[in-house]
């Protein structure tokens, strides 16, 4: 085994241990037992999950970003408390049926850490449930109530994509926070050149 080898293992090692490690909690906390031998099946396990239900390794590169996260965890608060006042209200309406409907929402910075964080703050909302993840595209579907037009629908998936948006500010790559920034400006720019053509 030359030293390349030994170094990919050793990364994909260090790479998989936070993963194992919690899943060695999740079994001690399963049989209420925190003895060595509970320890030692929940390292087999672990080892046994990982390898044979092999996933592909996902990097988490560490970048946290303290304000964006900030508002966006504040934002999300809010968007909770929104969202179950609105589902109430559409629960207590007899007058109408909710309207309800499967979006279809491509993503447009995301690798596995965002979409999952997307499919994650998506579903938390009262009022929306991801039902799939197609991952080699990027998108998700989500199963929403209370939409009863196309304009509603347009709606709910730009505001998935603002959500996307604060996630890659929040925690997103480098390259994913650069390619946010390069479209943003060029928004910026069209926006004042449309408004110039209009003037």
């Amino acid at each position: 085994m030359n030293r390349e080898t030994r170094r990919r293992i050793r990364r994909d090692i260090l790479l998989q241990l936070p993963f194992m490690l919690w899943l060695v909690l999740l079994w001690l906390l399963l049989w209420h037992q925190f003895t060595p031998l509970a320890v030692v099946s929940g390292i087999v396990m672990a080892v046994f999950v990982t390898r044979v239900f092999r996933l592909p390794t996902v990097e988490l590169l560490g970048r946290i970003n303290l304000w964006h996260s900030l508002v966006f965890i504040v934002r999300f608060i809010g968007a909770v408390v929104m969202g179950a006042v609105r589902v109430t209200i559409q629960v207590f309406d007899f007058r109408r049926q909710p309207g309800a409907a499967i979006v279809e929402v491509p993503l447009r910075y995301a690798d596995d850490i965002v979409t999952t964080h997307v499919a994650v703050t998506a579903s938390l909302i009262p009022g929306s449930l991801v039902v799939e993840s197609d991952r080699d595209r990027r998108t998700l579907y989500l199963h929403v109530i209370g939409v009863c037009s196309r304009d509603d629908v347009d709606r709910f998936r730009a505001e998935v994509l603002r959500w996307e948006r604060r996630i890659v500010r929040a925690v997103g790559t480098p390259e994913q926070y650069a390619a946010l920034t390069r479209d943003e400006a060029q928004e910026r720019r069209a926006s004042v050149s449309s408004k110039g053509g209009v003037g």
